[in-house]
């Protein structure tokens, strides 16, 4: 096997900026505050057509729009997706402890708003189970419902009002906390929210949502409870209570479970051959509100139904806004949840579909449809799971579908809505379970998440059962704050890896999982994180085993050396008096190296994968580079990034190393460490009275006025000078000269 030479100069860092770095004149020079508002300020024409297509992306797809090729699409999609929300309303609704009909305003305003300001084709917004669960507990806190046998199945209209008033309050401070961070440019926080804690989330919400149904479906009219442990305490009043089951609620519940679960299962399988999914749960909501109305379930077996729903929109309102700084913690959890889910969601269809959503669009999209809409007695929206993957499996293209979606639920609210008074609340308690389905199916990702990340399934696992223990919103704070740990915790015990080299090639690799071998003296190592507060102790301990850097090697070594340099000072005397210290060659031939640690006599630190570095991580690494030079041992770096050289540069790294120190690349550091043996060995050949011990690196190693005086003086006294300035000229000071890279 052949190996493959480079023939070009090794490069310290300065003298590869000082070859390749643009100059200063042609660096484009910073802008000032002042320019940079004028510059964004600016009031042309131009300027304002591309904010408004910026702030409105309809006015950028809807004039391109192909109706021949899309139109067909997104209607059918469209009124598909619309006949799907009307159940899935109303029964979210009951989630969120309001009235269905409010359920079927949520699913007609953020959908107009949404399509007007989103950036997502193919996402439907709406009702979320999850948001709507969250919602409601903070409800029934505030507003708690009646609960009692003697109590009637309709509500008191002013206590619904009360209800809602609390919803749409949480509706209008997520908006404004969405619209801040849009001002904010804070797109980003939604990254904070892993895939494993979303799903993970979704699934423990799915839980809570089918816990909370049961009372629902049993006809038990129980209480709702809120804060930790309340899938619990449902559970043992629903166990407490179960003598009390209403036997033809449970019945209904029976049959809309087998009829809704099969359906779904088919509609699910056979996907890509049905033009359209299965319309059973707007199916299954007409022939229970005419068998109930047929046989007034109703009246004679106490069977709770919907009750009236207005025709027509809502009187726009104010939301009951005392009850804000009682809400605001909830509402943070919300709204990092609704927008999470949300973009999620656009970013899985835009990279299937190849278009781009803008993050901190979506985030006026969703706080103006949130705001707005609150207006109009809606509680928080988001996007939808299943709706969306309705959406975009039926073939739709723009958000045009939103329109055909919003004229479904339109004719509902006009015309169809006063019909389902006699739809029993066990029937939307079904739909709720049975739409959770895909939510459950994640667990069937568990063995895969295993396989390939067992961090990942430890974080999915906590956030799982933190929701289930601890509610949706606490779970949810739990879930962020372990991953945030583990990300801490795993920068924290970084491997610090001892690197060698392969044969015939500059490619070095850890030694311990490949077949490169260490170069003798030279110690290579690479430290695989970022060096801050957090870790660098860590990071101290790791490099101290691997080089053998004790305090008491330390120690020893300075001793040696005050005892080495007492035997030069010796030496040169005796040498002006015209004879050879006898005891010099004794001193240098009883230089330590017995063991394998006081052999190494070079550091190379590999640095490219330390990411940043903190002033506290910058003052202990100086404080090893110093450590290592009293053992002996000398420290270079390689592979610096701009901004880790610059704060170790402010710390006072170069008061201890010299920039020629500091290498482009490992094997630039190591063929130069190499060179200067090659130096140091002919020096002795020329000069044995060279004093080799404290000029292992004569071209590096800060000596004094007086220590430089001496060795000019050894050298001037020795019989061979003039070759030993030869060898000094050509090794030592002259710039590195080209030879093979590679060794």
């Amino acid at each position: 096997m052949t190996g493959v030479t480079i023939y070009r100069s090794i490069y310290t860092e300065d003298q590869f900026n000082q070859r390749f770095s643009r100059s200063k004149e042609g660096e484009k020079v910073s802008e000032g505050l002042q320019q940079m508002a004028r510059r964004n300020c600016a009031c042309s024409g131009n300027a304002w057509k591309r904010f408004l297509k910026e702030r409105l992306p309809c006015l950028t797809w809807f004039p391109r729009y192909k109706f021949k090729r899309w139109l067909t699409g997104d209607i059918i999609t469209g009124l598909t997706v619309g006949i799907i929300h009307i159940p899935q309303g109303m029964a979210f609704a009951l989630l969120a402890s309001v009235a269905p009909i409010y359920g079927l305003y949520t699913s007609f305003f953020p959908v107009v708003l949404y399509m007007l300001f989103g950036t997502g084709r193919h996402v439907s917004t709406g009702t979320f189970a999850g948001i709507s669960l969250m919602t409601g507990s903070i409800v029934e806190r505030l507003v708690p419902r009646q609960m009692g046998w003697n109590v009637t199945s309709l509500e008191d209209p002013e206590l619904e009002k009360q209800r809602i008033a609390v919803a749409s309050a949480v509706a209008f401070l997520s908006g404004l906390m969405m619209i801040c961070m849009f001002v904010l440019q804070l797109g980003f926080l939604s990254t904070y929210l892993s895939d494993p804690i979303v799903k993970a989330f979704t699934s423990g919400t799915a839980c809570h949502v089918t816990i909370s149904q049961l009372n629902t479906m049993l006809g038990l009219r129980l209480p709702r409870f809120t804060g930790p442990f309340t899938i619990f305490k449902t559970l043992a009043s629903i166990l407490g209570a179960l003598s009390m089951t209403n036997i033809v609620e449970l019945i209904i519940s029976l049959i809309c479970l087998s009829v809704l679960i099969p359906t779904k299962e088919i509609s699910s399988r056979f996907r890509e051959k049905l033009r359209m999914p299965i319309p059973i749960e707007m199916t299954m909501i007409i022939a229970a509100t005419a068998i109930t109305f047929a046989t007034s379930l109703d009246e004679c077996c106490d069977v709770q139904v919907v009750g009236n729903i207005p025709a027509g929109f809502p009187n726009p309102q104010l939301p009951a806004l005392w009850s804000i700084p009682s809400i605001i913690g909830d509402t943070i959890a919300i709204t990092f949840v609704g927008y999470a889910v949300s973009v999620s969601l656009a970013m899985i269809y835009a990279d299937k579909h190849r278009y781009k959503i803008d993050p901190n669009q979506e985030l006026l999209a969703h706080g103006i449809s949130n705001t707005i809409s609150s207006l109009f007695t809606c509680f928080p929206s988001s996007a939808s799971l299943a709706t969306s993957n309705i959406l975009e499996s039926a073939g739709s293209h723009t958000q045009l579908a939103g329109l055909f979606t919003c004229f479904v639920v339109l004719m509902v609210l006009l015309l169809i809505g006063p019909l389902f008074y006699f739809l029993p609340k066990a029937v939307l308690a079904c739909i709720n379970v049975t739409s959770l389905r895909q939510m459950f199916l994640q667990f069937q990702d568990l063995p895969e998440l295993w396989r390939v990340s067992k961090m990942d399934f430890v974080v999915w696992v906590v956030t799982w059962l933190a929701v289930i223990m601890l509610n949706a919103d606490l779970g949810l704070a739990v879930g962020v704050v372990f991953s945030m740990m583990t990300v801490i915790c795993r920068t924290q015990r970084a491997g610090c890896s001892v690197l060698g080299r392969a044969l015939n090639t500059e490619i070095y690799r850890p030694v311990e999982s490949s077949m490169c071998h260490e170069i003798p003296g030279l110690k290579i190592l690479a430290y695989n994180a970022p060096i801050y507060y957090g870790n660098k102790n860590f990071f101290r301990d790791t490099m101290a085993k691997l080089i053998g850097l004790t305090p008491d090697k330390i120690k020893k070594r300075e001793k040696k050396k005050k005892a080495l340099e007492n035997a030069n000072k010796m030496a040169i005397t005796t040498i002006d008096s015209g004879f050879t210290h006898s005891n010099y060659a004794a001193d240098k031939t009883s230089s330590p190296s017995g063991t394998q640690d006081e052999k190494i006599q070079s550091v190379v630190i590999d640095c490219s994968s330390v990411l940043f570095i903190d002033t506290a991580g910058a003052r202990l690494f100086v404080q090893m580079c110093m450590e290592c030079q009293k053992a002996d041992m000398w420290v270079y770096l390689a592979e610096c990034n701009k901004d880790v050289l610059k704060i170790l540069t402010c710390s006072g790294l170069l008061n201890h190393l010299r920039p020629e120190q500091i290498f482009v690349t490992v094997h630039d550091a190591v063929v130069y460490v190499e060179q200067m043996k090659v130096c140091l060995i002919t020096i002795e050949s020329w000069c044995p009275n060279y004093p080799v011990e404290k000029s292992r690196c004569p071209s590096i190693v800060q000596w004094n006025k007086a220590t430089n005086e001496e060795i000019i003086r050894l050298c001037f006294g020795i019989c061979s000078r003039i070759g030993e300035i030869i060898v000094m000229k050509i090794f030592l000071f002259q710039d590195p000269i080209k030879q093979p890279i590679s060794s």
